[in-house]
């Protein structure tokens, strides 16, 4: 049987594909107020502008492409069982032949109905229109999670993190929550990689390799 691999990645997994991270210098939040394109507030007060905001991002997203950090990742289920627990909304992990990936905040690239969260679907292309509906007949918005809703595939993340026998953070600071606690249920003796330009410092049984994504995993696949 193959060891389990399981990634847990961050921002900064995509940050060298060329998209815009949040909360860095810089990033998206110092352009936009949180509270006007990313909570369902927000939604109900100006459907428009959160409807902009997300079209601007697809289109900024297909016109990225993985980066070697993404490739070495999908690479490594030629010998390991890899699955990837991301808080990006991005889809570079699949297109860089990831088989197995769970979206905790959801995906840029699906929409789904306002009034029934089980109806996603793909999005062909950037653009989501007001006057889009669902087979309900309610306008279609991002699937994304926003701020003050609920992470409802956390249910499904906690068993995956809970069977690794290597655990590797890429590119998280480690200070979103719920997200950051998984780093607390890795089974004893699983072996822990930390890979972050600045490595938050996890405990004493963390492997901490201080580079941007790439170079950290051509470090981790000397470790491994």
């Amino acid at each position: 049987m193959k060891k389990q691999i399981v990634f847990f990645t961050g921002a900064g997994m995509s940050a060298e594909s060329g998209l815009a991270t949040f909360r860095d210098m810089g990033g998206l939040w110092e352009q936009y107020e949180i509270t006007d394109v990313a909570t369902p507030e927000a939604w109900s007060r100006d459907q428009q502008l959160v409807l902009d905001f997300y079209n601007q991002r697809r289109k900024q997203l297909l016109e990225c492409e993985p980066n070697n950090g993404h490739r070495l990742i999908a690479s490594l289920e030629t010998d390991y069982d890899v699955k990837i627990v991301t808080q990006n909304v991005d889809d570079l992990h699949e297109r860089a032949g990831s088989t197995d990936v769970l979206h905790l905040h959801g995906e840029l690239m699906k929409v789904r109905s306002s009034k029934d969260e089980s109806l996603v679907k793909q999005l062909d292309g950037w653009e989501l229109k007001q006057g889009d509906l669902c087979e309900k007949g309610s306008q279609l918005r991002p699937h994304i999670v926003w701020f003050g809703e609920a992470v409802p595939e956390m249910d499904n993340a906690i068993p995956i993190v809970q069977s690794a026998d290597i655990f590797v953070v890429i590119g998280t600071s480690l200070n979103v929550y719920p997200a950051a606690g998984l780093v607390d249920l890795v089974k004893p003796g699983a072996k822990i990689f930390v890979i972050d330009p600045n490595s938050p410092t996890v405990n004493k049984s963390v492997t901490n390799i201080s580079e941007i994504a790439s170079k950290g995993m051509e470090e981790l696949l000397k470790y491994l």
